[in-house]
């Protein structure tokens, strides 16, 4: 690369978050952590006391989580606004990464019946790394020139997804073979495991703290006084993209769609070990081994979704994977039908890894084809930022249905719900007359 102001250290280094970063997404978020949580700290179907009312283990890890979800979205423009009008960034990734990092080695302090203290450290800790993501992805306009964002935003997944693995891989080793180590059979505990995601994040973070450097000058933010005007700027742009996204009419009614069954999505990969350890029996390995198994599936699903939204469009793609989800959830409401509950939960799994990321990356397809190239970047901004606030329904909608039910089998079947709403949305976008609109706002000279 011959362009001084844009390094492969750079790229690398700050590729390294992603990599450090998806330990918390794999073993905090979706594998063991929440499992813990939900069964263990929150005692299951047994459940705890909180607020004057009685709640199911799982059903009080899904309300955390939303509460989580929640205070992330609502920082989530004023963080935008302080990555663009100030020369923060840094700083700001700092200190969000720290905080992450240190909650999420305080989990190591959780055990049975100590939820408060749990919800509070799992609260700050997926702040920490909601917010840090701002800021790190505030940088990739940075630290490559304009025609490299899609290698290098593809590299930093990449890279997220075999760092996630690899510490599975380990955590793994840690609770079934510490022989391999050298070490006595149960040496390791599940919160060896948190305290292993903590310094994964943290020793792995440090090439993107020591080598990824801010360059873009502050904007002048306008009015007075930065802490009113942080505030003020980060909602006002979210008002003023959304007026602008309300031009596409078939954009909208895709937006519409996705965060239903996305919303779908992301309550699956966060419930999927809880539902395998506490109906199917799963013990921490077999956990584990499953979701590398998905893990594995993805990649090949995203590669045969993209051949497929090649030869029949996106939206087509789409619906197609959303009849599966939908099938995934019927299926798991009635599990064990076949006779084998774990032969079931391995054959779901797969149906599974093979629509997670071919849904995901045609979504986002279909979304780039719908939205006007010369406010990508303002647009996808207010998509994140909507996405967040709508994040905290899929969890909250598990979470009531198991505490009215007590039945982790009515829960996903509720999650169903959102991905019939989401294939009954999509089926009114029209991509063609959608094409036309953004031709006719930007031959119009509005964006």
């Amino acid at each position: 690369m011959s362009d001084p102001a844009y390094n492969r250290r750079e790229i690398y280094s700050w590729a390294s978050y992603d990599f450090a970063n998806s330990a918390f997404a794999t073993t905090i978020l979706a594998v063991i952590f929440n499992k813990y949580f939900a069964l263990k700290i929150a005692q299951g179907a047994q459940g705890v006391d909180f607020l004057g009312m009685h709640f199911h283990g799982a059903a009080f890890f899904t309300f955390t989580v939303s509460v989580s979800l929640a205070l992330s979205a609502i920082l989530a423009p004023i963080l935008g606004a302080i990555a663009d009008y100030s020369r923060a960034k840094k700083k700001m990734l700092v200190f969000f990464w720290l905080v992450g990092v240190v909650f999420t080695g305080l989990l190591y302090f959780t055990h049975e019946g100590t939820y408060l203290r749990a919800a509070f450290f799992f609260i700050l800790a997926n702040i920490g790394f909601a917010a840090g993501n701002v800021f790190y992805n505030a940088f990739l306009p940075e630290i490559c020139r304009e025609e490299q964002l899609g290698w290098v935003s593809g590299l930093g997944w990449a890279v997220g997804y075999l760092g996630g693995g690899l510490l599975l891989l380990i955590n793994l080793i840690m609770l079934q073979f510490p022989f391999l180590l050298g070490l006595s059979p149960g040496y390791f505990t599940v919160q060896d495991c948190f305290l292993s995601a903590a310094l994964w994040w943290l020793f792995f973070a440090l090439p993107t703290m020591i080598w990824v450097k801010e360059k873009a000058s502050p904007r002048q933010a306008p009015r007075s006084g930065p802490r009113e005007n942080y505030l003020a700027i980060g909602f006002r742009r979210l008002y003023e993209t959304g007026k602008q996204v309300g031009q596409f009419r078939q954009l909208g009614r895709f937006l519409m769609a996705y965060f239903c069954y996305n919303e779908g999505v992301e309550t699956v990969i966060i419930m999927a070990s809880i539902f395998g350890a506490e109906i199917v029996g799963f013990k921490d390995q077999e956990l584990i081994l499953f979701f590398l198994f998905i893990q594995a599936t993805a990649f090949g699903g995203a590669l045969v979704f993209g051949k497929l939204a090649e030869a029949w469009g996106n939206k087509q793609a789409i619906t197609l994977s959303l009849v599966v989800w939908m099938l995934i959830t019927v299926w798991a409401f009635s599990l064990g039908f076949c006779g084998s509950l774990k032969k079931e939960f391995w054959a779901l799994g797969f149906l599974a890894g093979l629509v997670l990321g071919g849904s995901q990356s045609a979504s986002r397809a279909l979304q780039g084809q719908l939205t006007p190239p010369k406010a990508s970047a303002e647009f996808f901004g207010f998509f994140g930022v909507i996405g967040k606030f709508s994040a905290i329904f899929g969890p909250l909608i598990y979470g009531l249905t198991i505490q009215l039910t007590g039945s982790l089998r009515w829960g996903i079947l509720s999650i169903g719900i959102l991905f019939v709403s989401g294939f009954l949305l999509l089926k009114r976008v029209d991509v063609a007359e959608g094409r036309k609109e953004r031709e006719r706002v930007e031959g119009a000279g509005f964006l």
